[in-house]
């Protein structure tokens, strides 16, 4: 993640130590040694109300039959708990249509973990959002991509949009934290400067812009992303649009994800602009470190086999029935995870040789290996020139 308002506007904020200090604090206490362990994206379901077309879970109205019990479900997140997980993301599929998801939250919670949602928001209504603030959820990520006509289409659903803010609104009125999360495409890319209108009427306080990633459904939207002077123009719009509510007093924190040539691009603007904090921007850059796939963010699915990250459900690095997260994610024996443990003595071509490469770690290796077939190639959304990274 790229944290725009805090780089370009010095918007500070409750979570910066977790992005910019070497080590999670934890309310049990960071791991021995200071470790950084990883956020933990839980599908706990594969079954959704919804048929989003660039879902990388490939969700469907179907609950699989491979689905974990309640009790490995506990096992697993006193697991993590003990293991030093500062963040469990609850995710799907819808994981409103898990049967045990208010007590998950709350045992999360109880365990010292911070416990989010990410949800289409379709299902939340007061009840539902009363029983989620009850249940300790910290913040609650509403999938929106695109205004009315635009997000329905995306989601196979006529009026999911409105279902979604309606569900946002019941979220801020039980005191919940809400924010959107947006994934760019050709399709959506010209309503962006409208969501940051809809984020000011509605008060929204965190939005995060996903740059699409070539996995489940997502990967038949490859020639629907967008080019590389597209992506540097889009983020230029989210930069001065986020630049503009900081100057009108509007405090939301603007993000955006899976791209991390996003952080050079932001200090390299600064850099044109002779910003006085551009050279902070950098260190603050350097201490959030790179790409976090098998390292600082891992992933469990619905059935409790063990991915690199949410996005890699391909590769396989074992499966909580037969082991605990903590053991697999310890054992360095597994090749792909010792790699990724390691990824600059990988990567191959421009990526290699790149000045920013300590900032970026090879950026986004799913991208890669789905456009390239060569998971060290360099990332093709890389919009960066050869110039701007030093070769």
């Amino acid at each position: 993640m790229i944290e725009i308002s805090r780089l370009y506007c010095d918007t500070r904020g409750s979570a910066d130590h977790l992005r910019y200090h070497k080590g999670h604090a934890v309310r049990h206490g960071p791991p021995a040694g200071g470790e950084r362990r990883p956020v933990v994206v839980w599908n706990c379901t594969d079954r959704c109300n919804l048929d989003c077309r660039h879902c990388y879970a490939s969700a469907s109205d179907r609950c699989g039959e491979e689905m974990l019990g309640r009790d490995e479900e506990v096992a697993m997140l006193k697991d993590l708990a003990g293991y030093g997980v500062p963040v469990v993301l609850f995710s799907g599929g819808e994981p409103l249509l898990h049967p045990r998801i208010f007590d998950h939250i709350e045992r999360a919670t109880q365990l010292g973990m911070r416990a989010v949602l990410s949800t289409n928001g379709t299902l939340i209504d007061e009840k539902i959002a009363v029983k989620l603030a009850r249940a300790g959820v910290c913040y609650v990520g509403v999938s929106i991509d695109g205004l009315a006509g635009t997000n329905d289409l995306f989601r196979g659903s006529e009026g999911a949009f409105s279902r979604a803010i309606g569900g946002i609104r019941c979220c801020r009125e039980a005191g919940i934290k809400v924010g959107l999360r947006f994934t760019i495409t050709k399709q959506n890319a010209d309503e962006v400067p409208a969501i940051f209108d809809f984020i000011r009427n509605e008060n929204i306080l965190r939005v995060c812009f996903y740059h699409l990633v070539y996995a489940g459904r997502g990967a038949s939207l490859v020639e629907g992303d967008l080019d590389l002077q597209a992506t540097r123009k889009m983020m230029d719009t989210i930069i001065d649009q986020t630049d503009a509510m900081k100057k009108d007093g509007i405090d939301c924190r603007v993000l955006t994800v899976d791209n991390l040539a996003d952080g050079p691009y932001v200090y390299l603007r600064m850099r044109r602009e002779k910003n006085p904090r551009a050279e902070e921007v950098l260190d603050l850059l350097r201490r959030s470190g790179g790409s976090g796939t098998g390292e600082r963010i891992g992933c469990i699915s619905w059935d409790g086999r063990v991915h690199p990250d949410q996005f890699w459900r391909h590769e396989v690095l074992g499966n909580i029935r037969r082991r605990p997260f903590s053991e697999i994610w310890s054992d360095l024996s597994n090749p792909l995870l010792k790699a990724l443990r390691n990824k600059k003595s990988h990567l191959k071509g421009r990526c290699a040789s790149c000045r920013f490469l300590d900032i970026c770690g090879g950026n986004n290796r799913n991208r890669a290996e789905a456009a390239c077939g060569d998971l060290w190639k360099p990332d093709p959304a890389c919009y960066l020139t050869d110039e701007e990274i030093g070769l």
